[in-house]
């Protein structure tokens, strides 16, 4: 019987311990800190306890997470800035840095420079590293580790070949939300995560790829290089839904990470109730870049030259402002082109200014004091009223949608009469509360109300599923990090809007950030070989040009096309994959939706909808193919695709909806029908009855 000293998986459970115990005296200290003699008053003590609040969260073991996933032998010291490393000094590679009772490390977090190599080392490059080791784990317990050893030519172990638990980690069955990827990053990978934080990145890529884990890992790396900055000016991740957002809630904190907000686009600009839609061609108009034209001289046309001069009585003495210096006052403040609702605060105060140099060419010597006196005299705020008026941002969209004479004046030269007529609405509209406003009509309120006051800047933005912004959506989340970064994800070919984004170029332009740098992920991790092949046929159709996924995985997975007489067979299908162990997804068009649920509960068989967390005992998700984007699944039965298809305005939003469905599956996909497949799929595919 081997013991501790001579069996290394021995020694790593160990260490493991060990380092748990010191994760649960680290918690144990912050638990026990006295803040009552160290506070100033109830506001400090408030701040310091909901700091201490979010340390202890940031400390929790969590039973099913490993605490390291894996280990660098370095040769040397990595550097002499790096202060615990030594010569041959060894680093166990975690989600959070964790040390002993003397303060030295146990485990480093995964963000640290000297954990770098872990994800980049190569036996080409191998960063001083003489042996890299990789843990397996079974639920929390650490049952196995595999070695490369990076800088011995003699051993070929690592030089090309695949890590088995890299792959099984990849691999392993997922049953509730998201998980990080932090034992898995790939080089590639890497570098968008540790990209720095002043500028702007899009990434495109293929279903499997990665790049919403990498967007939110990208976050959490931020946040530990540039914490300090971040806590000031805030983290904001936007998803396209509310189910997609529950999906990958759960990754962030599972990095010890609390703080980062998380949105859609609706909930960004909800200025109004939304309680109507718009048709496509409607929503494509309003949804234009254009549509920023037409406000900007809506809400500016408010602007009025004065016609009359103020007169501003002080006691027994009148002082008048001229028209003429209203009028210079008034160009000056367009010619700034400061926000609407700024100018209109500056405006008091400069007429004031010009009373104020009168006061002092007569021998007076007024203050700071007098001047805000005056600025408050009603003849000024009279003529500010009539000069300068408040704009209601949902008032002058309102009025705009409402009123043909006024969208024509302000439209003219910049949408044509058809565009005109459709976006107008058919019946008149008393208020902005009776108003049926639509999401895209809720984006040019938010539009106009960055017009007349600035929107709140953020440090950093990750806008994830992308390709389906309108360009005033874009223009949106761009006014919410005008002062900071963004990391955009998306994949063109998975755009399902009618206005979805043609080029990244393009949207980074709307984003307001032209200068951000286009990053391609290419390599697929999650979806087997002979699917990601399967979808790829769509891609001529629905992308030219774009590169396909090419599957990493050794396991190629399992793929079958059914030619079915009715839904019982689908309900079969689903119960033969829920003997495999992870989670199911049945994907169908969505006015298929409701019968397949009938027919699912009819069979006994259990299932959740979109957003709803998976347990052991209910597995299936039942999917309508409009809510399937970005949402990943163990096995996935797809349910007749031409109605997919057919389900969507045009043919070539349809095919990318279909491309979404078919490339949901990590393990296995078992496709279903009874009318033909679209040919755009070209051959049947493998098992075709």
């Amino acid at each position: 019987m081997s013991t501790s000293a001579d069996d290394p998986l021995a020694r790593e459970r160990s260490h493991l311990a060990e380092s748990r115990s010191a994760l649960r005296a680290m918690r144990q200290d912050v638990e026990s800190l006295d803040i009552s003699d160290v506070t100033a008053n109830w506001v400090n003590a408030e701040v310091l306890a909901r700091q201490i609040d979010e340390r202890i969260k940031a400390l929790a073991d969590l039973s099913d997470t490993p605490l390291f996933f894996g280990r660098l032998d370095y040769l040397h010291a990595p550097g002499a800035e790096q202060a615990e490393g030594a010569e041959g000094e060894r680093f166990y590679i975690g989600r959070r840095h964790v040390h002993d009772g003397g303060g030295d490390p146990m485990v480093i977090d995964w963000r640290a420079p000297v954990s770098q190599p872990f994800y980049r080392a190569s036996k080409k490059d191998p960063m001083d590293v003489g042996l890299r080791r990789r843990f397996g784990y079974t639920g929390g317990d650490l049952t196995a580790y595999e070695d490369e050893h990076l800088s011995d030519p003699a051993d070929p172990s690592g030089a090309a070949a695949t890590s088995k638990l890299l792959q099984q980690e990849i691999e392993r069955p997922r049953v509730g939300p998201m998980r990080d990827i932090v034992a898995t990053i790939q080089p590639e990978q890497d570098e968008i995560v540790r990209s720095g934080l002043s500028g702007t990145v899009c990434v495109q890529g293929g279903p499997g790829t990665g790049k919403t884990a990498v967007g939110l890992h990208r976050v959490a790396y931020l946040l530990y290089a540039h914490r300090e900055r971040l806590a000031r000016t805030g983290t904001l991740v936007i998803g396209p839904n509310k189910s997609f957002l529950h999906y990958i809630e759960q990754v962030l904190p599972a990095l010890g990470e609390l703080t980062v907000r998380q949105a859609t686009v609706d909930d960004l600009v909800a200025h109004a109730e939304v309680r109507g839609t718009d048709d496509a061609a409607a929503a494509i108009v309003k949804g234009d870049a254009r549509m920023a034209d037409v406000l900007r001289r809506a809400v500016y046309t408010h602007v009025t030259m004065p016609t009359e001069p103020v007169v501003v009585v002080r006691g027994s003495r009148r002082w008048r402002v001229p028209t003429y210096e209203l009028e210079e006052i008034v160009r000056e403040l367009l010619a700034r082109d400061i926000r609407y609702g700024a100018a209109r605060e500056a405006l008091p105060q400069r007429i004031a200014h010009a009373v104020l140099v009168q006061m002092e060419r007569s021998g007076e010597a007024p203050d700071d004091r007098v001047q805000d006196a005056v600025a408050r005299n009603s003849a000024v705020k009279a003529a500010v009223k009539e000069i300068w008026p408040p704009v209601d941002p949902a008032k002058l969209v309102l009025r705009l949608l409402s009123e043909a004479d006024f969208l024509a004046e302000h439209a003219e030269g910049i949408l044509d009469e058809d565009e005109q007529k459709t976006i107008l609405w058919a019946k008149p509209v008393r208020s902005v509360k009776s108003a049926r406003w639509s999401p895209a009509d809720t984006v040019l309120i938010d539009e106009a109300a960055d017009l007349v006051q600035r929107t709140h800047s953020l440090g950093h933005v990750v806008l994830d599923e992308a390709q389906d912004l309108s360009p005033m959506q874009y223009r949106a989340v761009g006014r919410r990090c005008t002062t900071g970064s963004a990391t955009v994800l998306g994949d063109l070919a998975q755009g399902t809007t009618p206005w979805a984004t043609r080029s990244w170029d393009e949207a980074l332009t709307h984003l307001g950030k032209a200068d951000g740098v286009v990053e391609e992920l290419t390599a697929g991790f999650r979806v087997p070989t002979d699917v990601i092949a399967y979808a790829s046929a769509l891609l001529p159709h629905i992308a030219p040009g774009l590169t396909p996924v090419a599957s990493v995985r050794e396991n190629p997975g399992f793929f079958e096309v059914r030619t079915i007489a009715g839904t019982a067979e689908v309900v079969a299908a689903c119960a033969e994959l829920l003997g495999n162990e992870g989670s199911i997804g049945l994907i169908a068009a969505d006015a298929r939706v409701p019968a397949l649920a009938e027919a699912l509960t009819a069979a006994g068989i259990g299932h959740l909808d979109p957003g709803e967390e998976t347990t052991p005992d209910t597995r299936l998700t039942l999917v309508p193919a409009s809510l399937a984007k970005g949402l990943e699944y163990d096995y996935v039965v797809l349910d007749e695709p031409r109605a997919v298809v057919d389900g969507e305005p045009d043919e070539r939003t349809g095919l990318r909806r279909l491309y979404v469905a078919l490339t949901r599956a990590v393990s296995g996909l078992i496709v279903t029908h009874t009318a033909p497949l679209p040919e755009q799929l070209g051959q049947d595919g493998p098992g075709q009855g």
